[in-house]
């Protein structure tokens, strides 16, 4: 089995996107900056799965060194992740796709960033309680 991660960064009250976005989208502070190259640091070498948004979105300097996957919404996350066994995959995307995979994440990597403004998505809790060998919440 494949050793499920995420690696996902959060505002001051869980804020998680905006508009199809992440809501500091653009911001040039350093700890912002920090975050997305610590992101594709960590997940270089490794498998990235997340809907086809999100894996479109991956620059190309990054998705030429790890292996890149765009999940959908009826294939089984058994299956996705039976095609990568030993293998570490990180879990990107947002709500969606951490409602179907959080039972299998073992790892979350949360960064909280110095955002505190407007969202339409928020990080659930529920997510992390919800690894594998129990039900989902």
């Amino acid at each position: 089995m494949a050793d499920v991660r995420c690696i996902c960064a959060i505002g001051l009250s869980g804020q998680l996107g905006l508009n199809g976005e992440l809501p500091w989208e653009g911001d040039p502070r350093p700890e912002f900056r920090a975050d997305v190259e610590r992101f594709f640091e960590i997940t270089r070498g490794h498998v990235l799965i997340a809907g086809p948004k999100t894996i479109s979105a991956v620059p190309d300097f990054a998705a030429k060194d790890r292996t890149l996957r765009a999940i959908r919404s009826h294939e089984r996350p058994e299956d996705v992740l039976a095609d990568y066994p030993d293998q570490v995959v990180f879990v990107g995307g947002g709500p969606p796709v951490w409602d179907v995979y959080a039972p299998y994440i073992m790892h979350w990597d949360i960064t909280r960033l110095p955002y505190d403004g407007p969202a339409d998505r928020w990080f659930d809790p529920k997510w992390l309680l919800t690894g594998k060998g129990r039900p989902p919440v």
